[in-house]
C-alpha cells in the first residue's frame, strides 16, 4: 500500500507599502513582536530592494543588540534576542544543495526566527511552512516598495494575521 500525498498546506496571501526605509523596518517589528520559535520569514527582492531593513526591524522587534547587516561573506549570522535570530544570506549560493552542505537550515531553527535573503534560491527546498515576502521596489527610483506576502502553515498564517491586520 502507497503513502497518500501529503495534504497540501494551506496559504493565505495579501500586501503592504511602504515609502521609506523607516516603515519597512515598522514592518519587520511588527513581525518579531509576535514571531515565535520556529518562525521562518523568506525574503525575496533585487538587489536594494530593502530585505536588510526589513530584517532589521525584525532584530529590533526581536530585541537584539548590535549591529544587523547582511551575511552574504559569511552566509549566516546568529543573535541573541527574545528568540535567537538566525540571518541567512543566500545571494552566493548557485545551488540549493550547498544551504543544507552549508548546515543553514537545521535543527536550530526550531529555537528561533529564520530570516531568509534571496530565499529563491532554496526553490523546493524552502521549509513547508513559512511567510514569504517579496520586496518590489518602485520604478520610479523612489523609497516606495510594494511587499507582497504569503503565508504557509497555520503557524505563519496567525503570525501574518496579527502583524498585518487581516
Amino acid at each position: 500500500m502507497r503513502n497518500p500525498a501529503p495534504l497540501p498546506v494551506p496559504s493565505v496571501a495579501g500586501r503592504l507599502s511602504s515609502t521609506a526605509p523607516a516603515e519597512t523596518r515598522e514592518v519587520g517589528r511588527a513581525l518579531a513582536r509576535r514571531a515565535a520559535a520556529g518562525t521562518v520569514i523568506a525574503l525575496v527582492g533585487p538587489l536594494g530592494a530593502g530585505k536588510t531593513e526589513l530584517t532589521k526591524g525584525i532584530a529590533d522587534g526581536l530585541g537584539v543588540r548590535g549591529v544587523v547587516n547582511s551575511p552574504t561573506f559569511v552566509l549566516m549570522n546568529e543573535h541573541p534576542g527574545r528568540l535567537r535570530l538566525f540571518h541567512a544570506d543566500l545571494y552566493r549560493l548557485g545551488d540549493p544543495a550547498e544551504v543544507l552542505s552549508a548546515g543553514l537550515l537545521d535543527e536550530r531553527a526550531a529555537y528561533g526566527v529564520t530570516v531568509i535573503e534571496w530565499a529563491e534560491r532554496l526553490g523546493d527546498w524552502l521549509p513547508a511552512e513559512r511567510l514569504e515576502i517579496w520586496i518590489e521596489p518602485a520604478v520610479d527610483g523612489s523609497d516606495r516598495r510594494l511587499l507582497r506576502w504569503a503565508a504557509h502553515g497555520p503557524a505563519h498564517i496567525g503570525l501574518a494575521a496579527e502583524a498585518f491586520g487581516r
